[in-house]
């Protein structure tokens, strides 16, 4: 192969590559702001609850892609939605995000053998609560929030993360892996 060939495959898959990347973050962003119209809190009296839907995207990033692209979608869905929601909307969803992200990357290392898709959906909204009530304790400077609040939060986070894993598995089962990108 010639180097101007090899240049040009290189120059497509780094297109595919953010093309993929950027119809994942506009699904991540409407998933996002689809949620926040669903009145879980009539439901669920906790403030802040949110199915988290647009974990699906970040869970089938992580399981389908490279571990990079899920931090590039995860900043950016975090980056827009803090942009129309305000700062402290932006400290909770990446400090939390950040965390689930991080604990489901190390979980999918053990998918299949010792934990399922469900169960890394479920640590990664676990970890989601945990971060965002570690922020809420640390702006609020009230400590007791981990005792008061993220129990219940932890409880919800038991079941969102059960259904976002369980609506995570079809897509990524049906959907090739793609290491080339």
């Amino acid at each position: 192969m010639t180097k101007k060939t090899t240049t040009a495959i290189q120059q497509r898959k780094g297109l595919h590559r953010l093309t993929v990347n950027a119809v994942l973050i506009a699904l991540a962003l409407t998933l996002s702001i689809l949620e926040r119209w669903i009145p879980l809190d009539l439901l669920v009296p906790i403030p802040g609850i949110k199915l988290g839907l647009a974990n699906v995207v970040t869970l089938y990033a992580l399981m389908r892609l490279r571990p990079l692209d899920a931090w590039i979608i995860l900043v950016a869905r975090n980056l827009f939605m803090g942009a129309v929601s305000g700062l402290t909307t932006f400290l909770f969803s990446l400090t939390g995000g950040a965390l689930a992200l991080l604990t489901m990357w190390l979980l999918c290392r053990l998918e299949g053998r010792v934990v399922s898709l469900v169960g890394i959906s479920i640590a990664g909204a676990a970890l989601h609560n945990i971060g965002q009530v570690t922020v809420a304790s640390f702006l609020l400077s009230e400590p007791l929030l981990f005792l008061t609040y993220l129990p219940p939060l932890l409880l919800t986070g038991l079941l969102t993360g059960l259904l976002t894993g369980l609506a995570a598995w079809p897509v990524i089962r049906s959907l090739p892996v793609r290491p080339a990108l």
